[in-house]
C-alpha cells in the first residue's frame, strides 16, 4: 500500500502497557518522534487502578520489584521517574502462611534468611547457599538456570519438601506455574526481583507508574492515542512499513513498529499468516500461554486492623504444587484453597487472586457471581476479620481481563516461562519481518514490572544504536 502524503513517525508503539511506555520515553527522549496506541482508555495494560464507589482498587499489579537489585531503579533515575514518584517500601512485603509456618521477606535479607532458618533448622546451611546465590550467582549456576527447572534447582539445594513448597508457592502466584514446569532462570529472576527485592508501592495508586511515564513520554514531544486499536500492521517486501487505526483507514507510516501486545495477536491478526514462514506458524499456534486469574476486590467501611498493610499474603493448604496448579487449569480453582490476598495501604481495601482457566465468555458471565461468593467464603474462612464491614465487592474473570487487555485468553504472564520456550528470537526481534520488534511480557525474556522494564529499555538502546544516537 502506498503511504505517500500519510503522517509519519519513527516509532509506533502497540500497546501502552509498562514495556510500551518505557520504551516509549527513551526513544521521545533521544529525540525520535514516537507514537504509542492503546485500545484501551487508559495506560497501563494488567498495572492500572480504578475507582467503585470511594474505594481505588489495583487492577492486577500491585507492587513493584527489581528497585535495588534488578535493573529497575536504574532506569527510573535514568527517565526521571524518581523526580515524580514516591515509592514506599512494604515490610515485609510477603508473607506466606502454611501450617504452623509463617515465612516472611524482610527488607532486610539477613532477617529473612534467619526466618526461614529458624522455621527449618535442619537446612540452615543450604538456605544460606541458596539465597546468596540467587542475589549474586556464580557463572556456573547462571548456566544452569537456561535448561534447568526451578524444582531442579530447588532439588539442588534442599531435602525437606515443605520449604521447597514454601519458596515456589509465591513463583506459582508470579509466574503462572508450578516449579517442575517453571524455567529456573525465569524463576530465579522473580525471586530475586519479586520477593528478596520486591514491596515497592507508589503514591496512591500502581496507576500513579504509567500515569507518570505517559507524563514524561509527551513532555518529551511523543504523541499518545488512547482507545485507539490498531487494525492491521502494513508489511511491504517483508518489511514492516506502518499501521492503520481502527477507527481511521488513513495509514500512519513508521521507520519501526513495536508491538507491546499480544503476539498471537501481533502476527496472527495485525500482520496476518500470510506474511509469516511456515515454521513459525506452526510454532506459534503451539506455544503454551500461562492461565489467567480469577480477581476479587472488596471494600470495607473501617480499616482493617488485624492484618498487614501492603503486604502480600500467600496462604499454602496442600505442599503438593503440581496439584494446586492442575486443579487451577481445571476450573477447581477452589478445591485446594490456596490463594493471595493483598491488603491496602488505606486497609480499606482488599484484592484476593487465584490462577483460573479462561473457559469461555458465556461461562463466565453464566458463573461470575457465584464464583465471586464462593472465593469470598473461602477468603473469610481462613481470614474471618474480613467478614465485618464489607460494603463494596466486585470481580474479574479471565475474560475480564482478556476484555481490558486483549491478551490471549486472559493470559496473565504472557508465554509459559517452560525452559524449552525462553529466550526465542522470533518473540522479540524477527528476522522474517524487518522493522518489526516486540517487547513487553511476550517476549519469552522476562515477566512482571521488573521483567519488562528491561527488555523494553534494552530495545530503545539497540534502536537508538540502529539510529546512531548512541
Amino acid at each position: 500500500m502506498p503511504l505517500k502524503g500519510t503522517e509519519t513517525y519513527d516509532a509506533v508503539i502497540i500497546g501502552a502497557g509498562i514495556g510500551g511506555l518505557v520504551c516509549g520515553c527513551y526513544l521521545a527522549k533521544a529525540g525520535l518522534k514516537v507514537l504509542i496506541v492503546e485500545q484501551h482508555y487508559k495506560p497501563g495494560g494488567y498495572c492500572t487502578s480504578f475507582k467503585r464507589k470511594g474505594f481505588t482498587f489495583d487492577a492486577a499489579a500491585h507492587s513493584i520489584g527489581g528497585i535495588k537489585l534488578g535493573n529497575v531503579g536504574r532506569i527510573f533515575n535514568e527517565l526521571g521517574v524518581y523526580n515524580r514518584l514516591k515509592l514506599t517500601k512494604i515490610n515485609p512485603s510477603d508473607i506466606v502462611l502454611y501450617k504452623k509456618y509463617k515465612i516472611s521477606y524482610y527488607s532486610d535479607i539477613q532477617k529473612t534468611i534467619e526466618n526461614f532458618q529458624d522455621a527449618f533448622p535442619q537446612e540452615s546451611k543450604n538456605i544460606r547457599s541458596f539465597f546468596e546465590n540467587i542475589i549474586n550467582p556464580t557463572p556456573l549456576f547462571f548456566a544452569n538456570l537456561r535448561s534447568w527447572t526451578f524444582e531442579r534447582l530447588l532439588d539442588s539445594y534442599f531435602k525437606n519438601n515443605e520449604l521447597k513448597a514454601i519458596i515456589a508457592y509465591p513463583l506459582l502466584g508470579n509466574g503462572g506455574l508450578p516449579p517442575s514446569l517453571l524455567s529456573a532462570f525465569i524463576g530465579a529472576k522473580i525471586y530475586k526481583e519479586f520477593l528478596i527485592d520486591g514491596g515497592y508501592y507508589p503514591n496512591k495508586s500502581m496507576q500513579s507508574l504509567p500515569d507518570t511515564l505517559v507524563n514524561i513520554f509527551k513532555e518529551n514531544n511523543g504523541d499518545i492515542i488512547l482507545s485507539g486499536s490498531v487494525k492491521k500492521v502494513l508489511i511491504e517486501n517483508n518489511r514492516a512499513i506502518g499501521i492503520i487505526l481502527e477507527k481511521n483507514s488513513q495509514p500512519i507510516r513508521a521507520n519501526y513498529i513495536i508491538s507491546n501486545i499480544d503476539a498471537r495477536t501481533t502476527y496472527l491478526n495485525l500482520i496476518g499468516k500470510e506474511h509469516l514462514p511456515s515454521d513459525f506458524l506452526k510454532k506459534i499456534v503451539q506455544m503454551k500461554y500461562t492461565n489467567s486469574m480469577f480477581i476479587v476486590y472488596l471494600g470495607y467501611a473501617e480499616p482493617i486492623e488485624d492484618l498487614p498493610s501492603g503486604a502480600n499474603l500467600w496462604l499454602l493448604s496442600d505442599s503438593n504444587l503440581n496439584e494446586i496448579y492442575n486443579s487451577s487449569i481445571n476450573g477447581n480453582i477452589f478445591k485446594k484453597k490456596s490463594f493471595m490476598i493483598h491488603i491496602g495501604l488505606d486497609r480499606k481495601t482488599v484484592i484476593a487472586f487465584v490462577m483460573a482457566p479462561f473457559i469461555s465468555k458465556e461461562f463466565w458471565y453464566e458463573n461470575k457471581i457465584r464464583w465471586t461468593n464462593n472465593f469470598i467464603e473461602l477468603v473469610t474462612s481462613y481470614f474471618p476479620e474480613l467478614r465485618h464491614n464489607l460494603v463494596y465487592k466486585e470481580a474479574a474473570t479471565p475474560y475480564t481481563l482478556y476484555r481490558y487487555t486483549s491478551n490471549f485468553k486472559g493470559a496473565a504472564y504472557g508465554w509459559a516461562s517452560v525452559p524449552n520456550q525462553l529466550a526465542d528470537n522470533d518473540f522479540r526481534k524477527p528476522s522474517f519481518i524487518k522493522n518489526l520488534y516486540l517487547t513487553g511480557h511476550w517476549t519469552t525474556q522476562g515477566l512482571g514490572i521488573p521483567g519488562v522494564t528491561y527488555i523494553s529499555y534494552d530495545l530503545a538502546r539497540f534502536i537508538m544504536k540502529k539510529e546512531k544516537i548512541i
